[in-house]
């Protein structure tokens, strides 16, 4: 069986990549606990100067699994919340992980997959990657993402995207500040490369401690980060299991209009 996250080492460079493209490098609890596990080890090795996220294949991530979704509808409000938290470690761990992040956006990115291009430092995307925060449609809400995403793009921005669910590209994605640049898909890793070079002058002890300066002086610290996540993965678990959610989630797994669409 192959892993849900290929891992590359290059001149304390660590490469993790989605590995699931099959199914646009979708989250279920493997790739989960793969990538948790790999950026837990990332954040203690020392000869891990930097860390980049990305997919294999032509999408970034298109968040939660089909099949993962229908266990979820199904389960217990319980067994959402575990669920949810599993998630929540993950992004969390990424946020606070003591080394720089960069997330290698190289095709479109929905749901989780827009948390954790959030829960990076840089962000560079191709120009043909489209973003969603699709939830609400579903009867949802992102709720596990939702420090991290607001972080990124400002509470403003994420007001209206939460509530419309609307898709939205590149361009969008860098006026927002989820992405720092977008550039054609040649032209990718050379500015990762440009990137890494910059980062690579920076000694790792300051790195470090500018990543902690710059969420202490926002306020959000990982304490604080893991007391939001508990109260949001009881929040998604509460609207997974409600009979809005059932109707959203199983509206989407039976490829039809949920009953309050304007389109149904």
């Amino acid at each position: 069986m192959s892993h849900a996250v290929q891992i590359a080492d290059h001149a304390g460079i660590r490469e993790l990549r989605l590995n699931r493209p099959k199914v646009h490098n979708a989250f279920d609890d493997r790739l989960i606990a793969e990538l948790t596990a790999a950026l837990q080890d990332a954040g203690r090795d020392p000869s891990v100067r930097v860390v980049v996220l990305t997919g294999v294949g032509a999408s970034f991530s298109a968040g939660a699994d089909l099949n993962w979704m229908r266990d979820m509808a199904k389960a217990s409000e319980e067994q959402n919340r575990e669920d949810s938290l599993r998630l929540a470690a993950l992004m969390r761990t990424l946020q606070f992980l003591p080394k720089p992040t960069i997330a290698r956006v190289n095709g479109p990115a929905y749901g989780g997959g827009v948390g954790l291009i959030a829960c990076c430092d840089i962000a560079i995307g191709v120009t043909t990657a489209k973003f969603g925060l699709t939830e609400v449609k579903l009867g949802l809400v992102p709720a596990v993402i939702s420090p991290y995403v607001i972080a990124a793009i400002g509470l403003r921005q994420a007001r209206r995207l939460f509530l419309t669910g609307e898709i939205f590209d590149t361009t969008m994605a860098t006026q927002i500040g989820l992405l720092h640049r977008a550039v054609d898909a040649e032209h990718l890793d050379d500015s990762v490369y440009e990137l890494l070079k910059q980062l690579g002058k920076a000694g790792p002890a300051a790195q470090h401690e500018a990543k902690k300066l710059a969420f202490g002086m926002h306020g959000f610290t990982e304490s604080e980060a893991e007391r939001v996540d508990r109260e949001n993965a009881a929040l998604i678990a509460r609207l997974r299991v409600s009979q809005e959610g059932q109707e959203g989630l199983g509206a989407f797994l039976d490829k039809r209009a949920p009953s309050w669409s304007a389109n149904s």
